[in-house]
């Protein structure tokens, strides 16, 4: 088995020996056994937390490379007008703090998420209109999981460790 242990971030697949391609539920783990796209055994031990992106690459302890592809899987697709309409649909779906993927596409703007009924019938009240199809689903990362910036659980403490902040750093000390 190949044992995976380092990300790399986003990669171009060429640098890659083999490909992983996962569905999001599995690509929120940071500890699972897979079969690669070529149908070798792989183990990934990564750090908790991070979900693995479409295009990120992963490194095993001999230095292989592996590329990450995100499944095609059944998502809703949901469309309003841009501007308002568009921010306030996002707004309320976030709001229900589930995943979302935000795009555009030739038809406009739209917000993504898997099939679930209540979200559903929220986004077809706020005036979206829902394509039910197949697609990668690759949600927003939390805006405290961009690059360069560190996660904090909603209820943590800073007794434990120390790190320099920025002014802006949104939560008290």
């Amino acid at each position: 088995m190949l044992t995976l242990t380092e990300r790399l971030g986003v990669i171009a697949a060429e640098r890659a020996s083999d490909s992983l391609t996962l569905p999001y539920e599995r690509r929120v783990l940071g500890r699972l056994k897979a079969v690669s796209d070529s149908g070798r055994e792989l183990g990934l031990f990564l750090d908790r937390g991070p979900v693995l992106r479409d295009g990120e690459g992963l490194r095993a302890e001999g230095g292989e490379v592996v590329h990450i592809r995100a499944a095609v899987e059944p998502v809703v697709t949901a469309r309003v007008a841009s501007g308002l309409p568009l921010a306030r649909l996002a707004y309320h779906l976030g709001n229900r703090h589930v995943q979302l993927a935000l795009g555009e596409d030739a038809r406009g703007g739209f917000v993504r998420f898997p099939p679930d009924h209540v979200l559903e019938a929220l986004a077809e009240r706020l005036g979206a209109v829902l394509e039910h199809h197949e697609a990668t689903f690759d949600p927003e990362p939390g805006a405290y999981q961009q690059a360069g910036g560190h996660s904090h659980p909603r209820d943590h403490g800073h007794e434990a460790h120390h790190h320099d902040h920025d002014p802006g750093h949104p939560h008290a000390h």
